[in-house]
C-alpha cells in the first residue's frame, strides 16, 4: 500500500511539474560550456537572440551550407566536455547516443567511399567531390542566443550533416523543436562498422506499423505517388502540413495502435525525461485516436519509403530514399505544433513583457 502511494505520488509531481529543474540544469551546463571559451572563441559563439539565423536550419554538408556558430573540432578538450554535459542535459541516453552516433557516422562515411574508392567502385573524380562535402565528427557547429539567464529569451543551435538541434528557452520552460535527425547510410554495409544502424527502430516500427494493417486498411493508409525525395517540411519549407494524410487511428485495431504508439515514442524518448514525459502527456489528452499515419513508398526495407505520423500537437515524418535511391539514406524529424523555435513561449513572454 505504502509503495504504490509513493508511486502515485511520483506520478502525480511529474505530471504537474513544471521544467524549472531542467531548466536549471541547462542553463548551468550552458553557462560552463560559455566560460571555457576565449574572448575571440565567445565572439563567434554567441549572437543575439533576435538573430534571423536562430531560426534557419539545413541539413545539408558543412561543404555545401555554412553553420553559424563555433566549430565543434575547433574546441578545447575541456570545451567538448562541457558541451557534451549540455547534450546529457538536454537528452535522454537514447536521444545522446543518437546525436553522438549521427556525428560519428560521418567519419564512418569518409571510410565507405574510401574503401570504395580503393576498390574501384567509384571514380577519382567522384571520390574528390564527395570530400570536398566535408562530412567529418568535427563539423558540427554550436551557436548560442544570447547568454543563458533567468527572464529573457534565450537559445542554442547545435548541426552539422544529418543534426539539427534547436534548443529555445524562457524563464522555467523550454522547446527543442524542430529536431533533425538523419542517417547515411541508414545500414553501413561495409568497412569494420559493417551491421551498424543508428535510427534502427524508427524504420523498423514503420514497417511493424505499416505491416500490421489489413489489406483494406491499407488502401486508406497508403498514398499513391513517387516517394518524396526529402522530408515535406524540410528547412525550404514552411514547416507545415496542414492537411491529415492516411488512416486514422481510431480505425486501428488496440494492437495496431500499440505500434503507433511505440514508434511514437521513439522520437519523443529522445529526449530528457521532463520534456519527453510532458509531450506524450499532451498526446494522449488529445487521444491517440486523433492521430494519423499516412505510407509512401516500398513496403519492405531497402528501397525507398516514407511516412507521416501527424496528430493534433505534433507531426513526425520519415524520409528513407537517398541519392542513390537505394532505401538506406534517412531522414527524420519531429515538430510539436506552435513550439518550432519556442514560438508558444515566446509569445508568452512577450505578451507578459513590455520590450
Amino acid at each position: 500500500m505504502k509503495f504504490s502511494k509513493i508511486l502515485m505520488g511520483i506520478f502525480l509531481v511529474s505530471s504537474t511539474a513544471t521544467f524549472s529543474q531542467t531548466v536549471k540544469e541547462i542553463n548551468t551546463a550552458t553557462t560552463e560550456f560559455l566560460t571555457t571559451l576565449s574572448e575571440d572563441e565567445l565572439k563567434i559563439t554567441v549572437h543575439p537572440f533576435l538573430d534571423s539565423l536562430r531560426t534557419q536550419w539545413t541539413n545539408l554538408p558543412v561543404g555545401l551550407a555554412k553553420r553559424p556558430g563555433i566549430k565543434f573540432g575547433d574546441l578545447s578538450n575541456k570545451s567538448k566536455i562541457k558541451f557534451h554535459h549540455i547534450l546529457t542535459t538536454l537528452f535522454s541516453s537514447q536521444g545522446y547516443l543518437k546525436t553522438t552516433s549521427i556525428m560519428n557516422l560521418d567519419d564512418i562515411l569518409n571510410k565507405v567511399y574510401a574503401t570504395a574508392y580503393n576498390q574501384k567502385e567509384i571514380t577519382e573524380k567522384t571520390y574528390n567531390q564527395i570530400k570536398r562535402l566535408d562530412w567529418d565528427y568535427k563539423n558540427y557547429f554550436v551557436a548560442v542566443w544570447n547568454k543563458p539567464n533567468a527572464t529573457e529569451p534565450w537559445g542554442l543551435k547545435f548541426g552539422g550533416h544529418h543534426l539539427s538541434i534547436n534548443l529555445s528557452v524562457v524563464g522555467d520552460d523550454f522547446s527543442i523543436t524542430p529536431l533533425f535527425m538523419g542517417t547515411d547510410p541508414s545500414e553501413v554495409r561495409t568497412t569494420k562498422h559493417a551491421g551498424l544502424r543508428v535510427l534502427s527502430k524508427e524504420e523498423d516500427y514503420g514497417f511493424l506499423l505499416l505491416n500490421s494493417l489489413s489489406e483494406e486498411q491499407r488502401k486508406i493508409a497508403v498514398i499513391s505517388g513517387d516517394t518524396p525525395g526529402d522530408i515535406i517540411t524540410d528547412p525550404a519549407s514552411t514547416g507545415r502540413i496542414d492537411t491529415y494524410y492516411g488512416i486514422k487511428a481510431v480505425d486501428m485495431t488496440m494492437a495496431q495502435k500499440n505500434i503507433l504508439e511505440r514508434l511514437i515514442k521513439e522520437y519523443i524518448n529522445n529526449m530528457e525525461f521532463e520534456k519527453a514525459t510532458s509531450a506524450m502527456q499532451t498526446i494522449k489528452k488529445s487521444g491517440i485516436d486523433t492521430i494519423y499515419f499516412a505510407w509512401i513508398g516500398s513496403h519492405e526495407p531497402n528501397k525507398p519509403h516514407y511516412y507521416l505520423i501527424n496528430g493534433p500537437d505534433f507531426l513526425i515524418e520519415y524520409d528513407n530514399v537517398g541519392f542513390q535511391k537505394d532505401g538506406n539514406h534517412i531522414h527524420s524529424i519531429w515538430r510539436e505544433k506552435g513550439k518550432n523555435f519556442g514560438e508558444d513561449i515566446l509569445k508568452t513572454h512577450y505578451l507578459n513583457h513590455k520590450h
